[in-house]
């Protein structure tokens, strides 16, 4: 199983989030400079986290994005099943099989699918903020969060 782009994106969209010190606004720019990933993509995914209620955007000269819950109230499994639009391995139904109604595959792959999906559910987004110092530094922000005045231009 792998995951789409767009569930890996609102994942790093929710660890930058969760990362910002005094709960500071960033703009779409920001997170997209910082990982470097198309801004046009990350508006699509934004949207979709604000209205499924993940993250808070403020509009206007001032505004940006902040989470809008708590990172150990947002489980993991709840975000990937929100952006997948499906989580099956193989779709036996798609494919032109001969053995498709005596194959004991599907229910396998299934029962590892659902052990995925358990394994995920235990873990939330505070999970992967444990080292808020060091993600910092890895995307390039120092201990003050100032943005590069490059990125603080752009909107």
């Amino acid at each position: 199983m792998q995951l789409t782009r767009q569930t890996d994106y609102a994942l790093r969209v929710m660890i930058f989030l969760g990362i910002q010190q005094d709960n500071r606004l960033v703009t779409i720019s920001d997170i997209a400079y910082h990982f470097d990933i198309s801004r046009n993509h990350l508006m699509k995914i934004v949207h979709k986290l604000g209205q499924m209620n993940y993250i808070q955007t403020v509009r206007g000269k001032y505004g940006g994005l902040r989470l809008d819950r708590n990172p150990t109230s947002i489980r993991l499994g709840d975000l990937v099943r929100d952006f997948e639009t499906t989580l099956d391995v193989v779709d036996c139904k798609k494919l032109t099989c001969p053995v498709t109604g005596s194959c004991d595959l599907k229910p396998i792959i299934q029962k590892a699918q659902e052990a995925f999906l358990a394994v995920i559910d235990e873990y939330t987004l505070q999970n992967l903020l444990s080292n808020p110092a060091d993600l910092r530094s890895l995307l390039g922000l120092d201990a003050s969060e100032e943005l590069p005045l490059q990125v603080m231009a752009v909107s």
